[in-house]
């Protein structure tokens, strides 16, 4: 190629080095035959290595590839240029130089060898002096840009008068110079930015002249040119300059705990510990962004914090994405959902109350089915881990049932630790599932109802089968179902519905375990009734010490059940007599049938007392027995009529075989038995078409009591 012209565009501009040097013949010879009169990139390369050495090691095959590209399209440009046609763009390439938000300096000692020794431009001056390359150093912004825009007009005037005609080399170094002095300013934005949350910082005149600088870029190249100028195009600092803030943020919030991720083993101290230290830093930064960084950038009508914000916010989201694949166990899990939630999500995380996190709506912390797929494995360990609680609780209670403790009495019931153990155990994890999320604190109250549901029959096999069955356990664990029952209900009224059955169920297998201890103790007792040596002797007032002292256990049981079972022990002592007094062993005639009638008077008043006294409210059974004395007693036959239909009203539950067998006591005439059986049977079936089916809630009595066919009872029918 032959030496291209010389140009002279304007008085020469030296670096403040050379500007001293006698100018030798043979140097002055180089710059006559490079055509051009901007100086070399020597300077521009050692200061643009200063730069290079405070961004730490941001050499990169982009940053290389990026010069090879400046490179090809220069030469494309110098193709074009003899013909005057428009110079393709390399800033619209996505890693143009003039896109480049760095470049170090040993990419520029690459892009210096491509000119000749001794044949490169040297490097521009302002009018003080100073090269723009040194005013960059020296982070004077503002003025490089300034003096660039006006190299920059000068170099686009020149093209335009066709001055580079036969130089198409000299427009071709010029451009590249212009274009490589762009990127070394956006390499000191980047390099800005990055050192801004640094231990150092950076001062608010500097963070101030660099958003001064990206609007005048802005203002100075508002769209791209028409005829494909590349110097006039766009640079696009603000993106380069939240590029870099994004990059920035992720290296801060990655380094936060690096080198510290948790293991299994650890649990959740060692992910909580790395939450903490990463919360912190983000805390930190941000509201040093908020309070010192947004101030100096607002002067300009720059949005740095929310800049700041959506790349903290998704460096956070990147880190907690990574930390969400390794997290096992339960508490590891809870603990990340736990932070993501309400550390992160809190109002408060700044610390400050005139802080918010949340200026602006932000995507969602981690994406929707990672949400998911973390709540879904914490509520499969939390299922095993609950049910894993529910085996302590049973063990705790059968060491209690081991060593024969009887239980303690608070506020006047028996009392077991089943209950409240139960109870903060559902508590204590519906209410961390319900910091998380509600449908998380759903899923775990339908994990702990299914877990105690299963529970309680294991529970009541377990105790049935144990050496502490006696009245006080028994009544304990009726107070700790009823507890249960009575304050899960209130509290989860939908969930736990489903454990009303199991828990009913439970509390009547212990009531009825407690009747048949007080049965096995006082059955035998019947047996002396209704018989001669009863006439003489008051064989009831042992029997009714053994119900006294048994009540006394029912007073340390839950009002509702302790008198519903007291009630009970009311209808079975009724039930007991009449069963002994309608299949006697021996039979009463004349004065003994009359002294039984009055007996069985006595009796029957001895028993009302006895339990109107305990408290029984079970006052429908006081007419049993006295019925039946009177029909034993009656003198006058034609009211025995009356007495029978006056029990059958008040006991619908009788049958037939149980009149037959009071008549049978009697010893009435064959026709007046059969007329009165036959006015019962009547009274009954009015009865039973009326809609009484003989048990009226739990109003059963005669029901329970089986009568044996006796041969007097077959002379009483016939």
């Amino acid at each position: 190629m032959p030496s291209p012209q010389a140009v002279t565009s304007g008085p020469e501009l030296h670096s403040p080095k050379e500007s001293v040097e006698p100018q030798t013949p043979e140097r002055g010879a180089r710059r006559a035959s490079s055509g051009d009169a901007w100086p070399g990139l020597g300077t521009f390369r050692r200061a643009f290595s200063r730069t290079s050495q405070r961004a730490s090691g941001r050499t990169s095959e982009e940053e290389l590839g990026l010069l090879r590209r400046s490179s090809r399209f220069l030469l494309r440009s110098l193709r074009r240029a003899p013909d005057d046609s428009p110079a393709a763009d390399p800033c619209q390439d996505t890693a143009a130089p003039g896109h480049s938000p760095e470049v170090p300096s040993s990419v520029m000692d690459g892009v210096s060898q491509q000119w000749p020794t001794g044949t490169g431009p040297e490097e521009p001056e302002t009018e003080a002096g100073k090269s723009v390359a040194d005013l960059i150093t020296e982070r004077q912004l503002l003025e490089a840009f300034k003096q660039l825009q006006r190299l920059e007009a000068r170099l686009v005037a020149e093209k335009a008068s066709h001055t580079f005609e036969q130089n198409p080399t000299g427009f071709a170094r010029r451009a590249m110079d212009v274009c490589l002095h762009y990127d070394g300013l956006a390499a000191e934005i980047a390099a800005i930015v990055h050192e801004t949350l640094g231990p150092d910082g950076v001062d608010a005149a500097t963070l101030a002249e660099l958003a001064q600088v990206v609007r005048a870029e802005e203002q100075a190249h508002p769209v791209s040119p028409a005829d494909g100028d590349f110097l006039c195009t766009p640079r696009r600092w603000r993106q380069h300059w939240e590029d870099a803030v994004r990059r920035s943020a992720q290296r801060r919030v990655q380094q936060a705990g690096a080198g510290e991720a948790p293991r299994a083993a650890e649990g959740a101290s060692g992910l909580a510990q790395l939450l903490a230290g990463l919360g912190g830093l983000i805390r930190g930064d941000l509201r040093k962004v908020q309070l010192e960084v947004q101030p100096a950038y607002a002067a300009a009508g720059f949005p740095a914090w929310e800049a700041y914000l959506r790349a903290y916010h998704s460096a956070v989201a990147q880190r907690l994405q990574e930390l969400a694949r390794d997290a096992r166990g339960c508490e590891q899990l809870y603990t990340l959902l736990d932070w993501a939630a309400n550390v992160y999500g809190s109002p408060n995380f700044l610390g400050a109350p005139d802080l918010t996190l949340s200026t602006e709506p932000l995507p969602a912390l981690l994406a929707p089915e990672v949400w998911a797929r973390l709540e879904s494995d914490y509520t499969s360990f939390l299922e095993t881990k609950i049910v894993s609680c529910f085996d302590s609780i049973l063990q705790i209670e059968q060491s209690r049932w081991a060593a024969a403790k009887a239980p303690d009495v608070l506020q006047g019931r028996y009392h077991t630790p089943l209950s409240i153990d139960v109870h903060m155990l559902v508590a204590e994890h519906v209410k961390a599932a319900g910091a998380i999320s509600a449908e998380l604190e759903a899923t775990t109250l339908r994990i702990c109802a299914r877990a105690l549901g299963l529970f309680v029959p294991r529970f009541e096999k377990a105790f049935l089968e144990s050496e502490a069955v006696n009245e006080p356990h028994l009544g304990a664990n009726i107070n700790a179902c009823e507890e249960l029952r009575t304050c899960l209900l209130a509290r989860f009224p939908g969930t736990f519905m489903e454990l009303e059955k199991p828990l009913v169920a439970a509390t009547c297998i212990f009531q009825k375990r407690l009747l048949q201890g007080l049965q096995c103790d006082v059955q035998p007792l019947f047996r002396t009734l209704c018989t001669k040596v009863w006439l003489t002797q008051d064989t009831l007032q042992p029997l009714m010490d053994k119900v006294v002292a048994f009540t006394r256990h029912l007073e340390h049981v839950a009002p509702p059940l302790g008198q519903e079972t007291l009630q009970e022990v009311h209808r079975y002592v009724v039930r007991e007599y009449l069963a002994q007094a309608l299949r006697p062993c021996e039979r009463f005639q004349g004065d003994e049938r009359m002294a039984g009638s009055q007996k069985m008077s006595l009796d029957a008043q001895a028993i009302s007392n006895t339990f109107q006294g305990l408290g029984s409210e079970a006052t429908w059974l006081g007419q049993a027995i006295p019925c039946v004395a009177t029909i034993l007693g009656e003198t006058d036959k034609d009211n025995i009529q009356l007495h029978l239909e006056s029990l059958i009203r008040s006991y619908p539950d009788i049958r037939r075989d149980h009149v037959l067998a009071i008549l049978t006591l009697r010893r009435l005439g064959r026709r007046r038995n059969r007329r009165l059986l036959q006015h019962a049977q009547d009274l009954l079936k009015a009865a039973a078409k009326a809609g009484g089916s003989g048990t009226s809630g739990r109003r059963v009595l005669f029901e329970e009591i089986e009568v044996s066919t006796s041969v007097d009872m077959l002379i009483t029918c016939i």
